[in-house]
């Protein structure tokens, strides 16, 4: 039932809770979110091909801001379900959206989002994002069905 509430995220990435991140006050530290909405996020980077851009002609990105809005505590035990979608695509960035949902709880935990750049390691410079990921992008965010 947890997977309904991300339906209308293209990359969903499964995240067992673990012991260790658990804080003082006994519940998931806070920090360790972002490091969930990052595994999301190199998920959906992967599935675009920007990992692929930057092996290939080192064209790769930069997290330029993130924010997250916590909205329950998460406990171990527990499997937490963050989904990634792309919502505005500029030319040389695109702002992203997160929801971790838990699964135990069957309900949102936090909602972040982030900017990401499109960045040339070699001339160390902004780029646009290449025409080959700018149309996996539109295509994961497409609502038409990939057969």
């Amino acid at each position: 039932m947890s997977d309904q509430l991300l339906a209308g995220y293209p990359v969903v990435v499964r995240i067992p809770v673990q012991w260790g991140e658990m804080d003082a006050y006994g519940h998931v530290s806070n920090v360790v979110f972002f490091s969930y909405f990052d595994s999301a996020r190199v998920l959906y980077l992967e599935r675009c091909g920007f990992l692929e851009s930057y092996d290939r002609q080192k064209i790769g990105t930069i997290l330029h801001s993130t924010s997250c809005r916590f909205r329950r505590r998460l406990f171990y035990p527990d499997t937490a379900l963050v989904g990634a979608r792309v919502t505005d695509l500029a030319d040389d960035r695109f702002a992203m959206a997160f929801e971790l949902v838990s699964e135990a709880q069957n309900a949102p935990v936090a909602e972040a989002t982030s900017v990401v750049v499109s960045y040339d390691y070699t001339t160390r410079q902004v780029v646009p994002v290449p025409e080959d990921v700018r149309a996996a992008i539109e295509r994961l965010e497409s609502p038409t069905p990939q057969g």
